[in-house]
């Protein structure tokens, strides 16, 4: 079996000032695991994020949402990756989001939704058995 690299994971933690600092423990448990993890730059609206995500070549994109405007941004977050030709990058998110609500944002395409006190190695294992699967080869 041939080396991979690993993967690439964007994290971002949008706050009403359009910054954010990405909660410290999923951060460590992504680097644990050997995940290149990236945090988004000051700006973290929709545009920033896939911005950050495509300059880096990120495999995934992780969103901790406590705004209650999660609809709108993970709806931008996705038609921007279409327009922009990330349809390859995983989207994926947590936080304060409704149960109600996570159907309508898989629909949108985001991969998982993970409730506030998802344990970090739970996110940890789900990206590991779902983005970029190594081909063996």
């Amino acid at each position: 079996m041939s080396e991979t690299t690993p993967i690439r994971v964007v994290m971002a933690k949008p706050q009403p000032d359009g910054g954010g600092t990405p909660p410290v423990p999923i951060v460590e448990a992504f680097r644990k695991a050997g995940f290149e993890t990236v945090i988004a730059g000051p700006v973290q609206n929709a545009e920033g994020i896939v911005d950050t995500a495509l300059r880096e070549r990120a495999d995934a994109i992780c969103v901790s949402s406590l705004l209650g405007e999660h609809t709108e941004l993970f709806t931008g977050v996705m038609e921007l990756l279409r327009e922009r030709g990330g349809e390859h990058i995983t989207v994926i998110g947590g936080g304060i989001i409704p149960t109600a609500d996570i159907p309508g944002l898989k629909e949108r395409g985001v991969a998982e939704i993970f409730s506030a006190g998802t344990p970090a190695w739970a996110v940890v294992t789900w990206i590991k058995e779902h983005v970029r699967q190594p081909t063996g080869a």
